[in-house]
């Protein structure tokens, strides 16, 4: 069986396991369950701690996993990252207290309190600064405060954490990171069907179906507003002159593609939703 890692909790868990419910698979019922077969599609799903995933998958022992790409790039694990997954989304800032810092280049001979030493060293070595890491498990926001470190590197989602502890961020982000799906080496060929699993979901969640009737003079206008992914599908209806169209069109746009087809005459305009699909 395809043996798959699947964060256990956190953030990115339930983001993980609807993604391939999605997908068709059948996934853990209770959050205690540490292993779950899915008979049907040969898969086998083992519920690990996040920051662990990117070590199982990268010595081998599972095909690939599900973990964000802060986590596989500070395990310094020999796992690939195969494909983004779009949700999880986040950034990695340095922070330091109000008007304290305004550029990384400021850091030189400071201490940055860090769950991501390896992340933190990699960037602070490209920009040829000379920092020490202090390596905290969690609560970085209140180290300046206690006095354990003059600045942090932390992931920042809404940023009103930080905002709360008095910290505010300053440069560029070190990382944008997200949701990610990763492989052991060789395995490209097993997880195949996965990854073009998942692929569907991420266009079912971004598009829509849109069906509209038309005249059929009035079509090349129409389809400069709908050209779909590829080209729509255009069949004749009863009434001499008129077609149908059927098109895929970003789920975000759709109303105001609507707004637009009827001005240039399209009626009986409806939208579906698309549960899976095949691109």
């Amino acid at each position: 069986m395809l043996r798959v890692a699947v964060p256990n909790k956190g953030a990115l868990s339930e983001a993980a396991s609807d993604m391939l419910s999605e997908a068709g698979y059948s996934t853990r019922r209770g959050t205690k369950t540490l292993v779950h077969q899915d008979e049907v599609n040969g898969v086998e799903f083992f519920y690990l701690r996040p920051r662990d995933i990117a070590v199982y998958v990268g010595s081998g022992i599972l095909d690939a996993g599900i973990t964000g790409r802060d986590l596989l790039l500070e395990s310094k694990a020999e796992a690939d990252e195969v494909l983004g997954l779009g949700f999880g989304a986040s950034r990695f800032f340095y922070a330091g207290t109000v008007g304290s810092f305004t550029s990384p280049e400021q850091l030189a001979g400071a201490r940055i309190a860090t769950s991501f030493p390896n992340l933190v060293d990699a960037d602070l070595a490209k920009r040829g600064i000379d920092a020490t890491t202090v390596q905290l498990d969690g609560a970085i926001e209140v180290s300046i405060q206690l006095g354990v470190a003059d600045a942090i590197a932390d992931v920042v989602e809404t940023g009103s954490t930080l905002r709360a502890a008095g910290l505010e961020t300053f440069g560029e982000p070190l990382l944008e990171s997200e949701g990610v799906l990763i492989q052991r080496a060789g395995a490209a060929e097993r997880i195949e069907v996965l990854k073009r699993r998942l692929e569907s979901v991420m266009v079912a969640r971004q598009y829509v179906l849109v069906d509209y009737n038309i005249e059929e003079r009035l079509v090349p206008e129409a389809i400069s507003l709908t050209p779909g992914l590829e080209s729509p599908t255009v069949s004749p209806l009863q009434e001499t002159g008129w077609v149908a169209v059927r098109v895929m069109v970003e789920a975000k746009e759709v109303n105001n593609v609507m707004d637009r087809l009827y001005g240039v005459g399209a009626r009986a305009i409806l939208v579906t939703n698309i549960g899976a699909c095949r691109i």
